[in-house]
């Protein structure tokens, strides 16, 4: 499966676009429409720049392939467009490894898709870089709100 336009939308609208690399809400350096990596594998560094809007999108795809893929190769359960775009985007945003390890993925795979859908909600919280400690973000709050809803729409 590929990540549809509404797809697309979600991630970019929540991801935003910044030509220049900023450290995100949890201190991690990152560009684009949220791309912590080149196509190279290169880490995005403080000073970093996109040349252009065209950049940031073909990055982006780039980016979106890996996660794509991984939710390709972990689900094993029938999905329509709206869960594979819904689940892409968490992914991309709380990364492969620890998605894989997930009870969202377990309950899903096993069959229980309400089960899955309610566990996008428990994924509203960031490392605070200053402290250490688990916070509730307001953004992934309105995040996850909106990719379980996506993930529960026929």
């Amino acid at each position: 499966m590929i990540v549809s336009e509404e797809g697309l939308k979600l991630i970019k609208d929540f991801e935003g676009l910044r030509l220049t690399a900023y450290q995100d809400i949890a201190g991690v350096w990152t560009i684009g429409y949220g791309s912590t990596r080149y196509e190279n594998g290169k880490s995005v560094m403080l000073g970093d720049k996109l040349a252009d809007v065209h950049k940031a999108e073909s990055l982006l795809l780039s980016t979106l392939k890996i996660y794509t893929e991984a939710v390709s190769r972990s689900v094993k359960v029938e999905l329509t467009t709206n869960q594979f775009n819904s689940l892409v985007s968490i992914t991309y945003n709380v990364g492969v490894g620890i998605m894989r390890k997930s009870a969202l993925l377990t309950k899903l795979n096993s069959g229980d898709y309400q089960g899955a859908a309610d566990q996008f909600l428990l994924w509203n919280k960031i490392t605070d870089p200053k402290t250490g400690k688990k916070v509730v973000s307001n953004t992934l709050v309105k995040r996850r709100e909106k990719e379980r809803a996506l993930f529960l729409k026929a």
